[in-house]
């Protein structure tokens, strides 16, 4: 069997195509001449004005700078203003990935947004951004997979793209998730913060997103959740009397080997290894779980992008905002190879490796 390539179970592709080199051996008997990418051709994203310090949730609960930094890496996070929605923060960020990009908003085929904190129940928060952008007609769809959900769009974009169906993407993660917090709790509210990332995917004959690879666990949904719904039902008070709930012991544990599988799993495919990577930019939840991935590539900190000291956890809005970051600052450059990996509710989880 090629290398990179994985086997059809049940009339079912398992995972995606390998590396250019292999491509045509795969396309024998199929009218495919060329294998389409999807690049990423701009970066963009928002931080709300408003920042709090350690020192200011610690006049909100019992908590102190030292015992939330020397358990999750965080110094501050950023929190929407109340007139702030998900969309707004989504549109903002979507305007500088655009600019970036060289892109109109009378260009864009269709719109990802991954989130978990929709402005409404419906429309989708894409379609509301879809109107604010004024680009009525394309296509525009939510994804939800929690902390994941940007990889998650990336990977539904990715393969509108490759199949020819869409030619510019614009793929967005943005979360307002202090508005889901219970802020008695200090082992949760100290953690989050609100923002959102973008990204441009145009179709590329030369290069791009390689493979991307998802995977979830339903069965621990009570590990990290938020216990109402609109089927389940509502409770009283704020929020419909739901807040994000999470055990975080066993999350950490969870998550740390979910990602060294998924992450291994993606380089095999694609012939590469840990060594071969320029940058690690991964879900920023909590700076111990980044390390762990980091030493068991044996990578450097020094090529793993780390905002969480900043940002806080911004769920979905976390990889994009790393990776805008590092784009913007002349640390990632053209030509080198990235790999993007997020992990959280649900559980679900996954990864994308590209070549910028």
């Amino acid at each position: 069997m090629i290398r990179g390539a994985r086997r059809v179970r049940r009339g079912r592709v398992i995972s995606l195509l390998p590396e250019p080199q292999v491509t045509a051996a795969l396309a024998t008997g199929n009218s495919m001449s060329k294998r389409i990418y999807s690049r990423i051709a701009g970066t963009g994203s928002y931080l709300p004005e408003k920042v709090l310090t350690n020192d200011d949730m610690s006049k909100i609960v019992d908590t102190s700078d030292e015992w939330i930094f020397s358990r999750t890496g965080i110094r501050e996070r950023h929190i929407a203003a109340d007139d702030q929605a998900t969309s707004d923060l989504a549109y903002f960020a979507s305007l500088k990935a655009m600019e970036a990009a060289g892109v109109t908003a009378d260009e864009i085929d269709l719109i990802v947004i991954g989130t978990t904190t929709p402005d409404l129940i419906f429309p989708s928060t894409a379609c509301l951004l879809q109107a604010r952008l004024g680009n009525v007609g394309c296509g525009a769809m939510d994804v939800n997979a929690a902390c994941s959900g940007f990889v998650y769009a990336l990977s539904v974009a990715d393969k509108f793209v490759r199949s020819g169906d869409a030619k510019t993407v614009l793929v967005v993660g943005a979360e307002t998730l202090t508005r889901i917090l219970d802020w008695t709790d200090r082992t949760t509210c100290v953690l989050f913060g609100d923002g959102a990332g973008a990204v441009i995917l145009k179709a590329d004959e030369e290069t791009g997103i390689l493979s991307t690879h998802l995977r979830a666990d339903g069965s621990k949904k009570e590990l990290l959740w938020d216990p109402v719904g609109v089927s389940v039902g509502f409770g009283e008070g704020k929020n419909g009397g739901g807040a994000l709930l999470m055990k975080g012991n066993d999350v950490f544990k969870y998550a740390v080997k979910a990602l060294n599988s998924v992450v291994d799993e993606t380089l095999a495919a694609n012939g590469y290894d840990a060594h071969d990577l320029d940058w690690l930019i991964p879900h920023q939840a909590n700076l111990r779980i980044i390390e762990a991935t980091a030493k068991r590539l044996d990578l450097p900190m020094e090529q793993v992008v780390v905002t969480v000291d900043r940002h806080g956890n911004t769920s979905s809005a976390s990889v994009p905002l790393a990776l805008d970051e590092a784009v913007r600052s002349g640390r990632v450059q053209r030509g080198q190879l990235l790999l993007l990996e997020a992990f959280g509710g649900g559980f679900a989880w996954g990864s994308a490796l590209l070549r910028y």
